[in-house]
């Protein structure tokens, strides 16, 4: 069994952008539940003395063997300048991925 869902929301006003996709699946005993977002923000700079936002990394690995889980999550932040039009824009973004696997027992298997 596979169940995917995917969403796709886009703010012209806010000048904001986020894809989010979803994918559950059942296999040899296991359910994997994968999550994906995707984040961007538009911003128009002005003035020269504008800082950029520092780059960020987090990666966490979480393994439970009593209850037969494992966790992996990895968001990452960071931002890039762009010049269009004579205009200064500052583009943040943000992806993070969630990996959730877990034991299933076999009752469930047959359903």
């Amino acid at each position: 069994m596979r169940d995917l869902l995917y969403k796709n929301l886009t703010s012209q006003d806010k000048r904001r952008k986020v894809i989010a996709c979803s994918e559950i699946s059942d296999k040899q005993g296991v359910r994997s539940v994968i999550r994906r977002h995707f984040i961007y923000m538009v911003k128009e700079v002005s003035g020269t003395s504008f800082q950029k936002p520092e780059p960020y990394l987090y990666v966490l690995k979480v393994r439970d063997t009593k209850a037969q889980t494992e966790k992996f999550l990895c968001r990452i932040k960071g931002s890039v300048f762009v010049v269009h039009d004579g205009k200064l824009f500052l583009i943040i973004f943000q992806h993070s991925l969630k990996i959730t696997l877990a034991a299933i027992s076999e009752e469930v298997d047959k359903i």
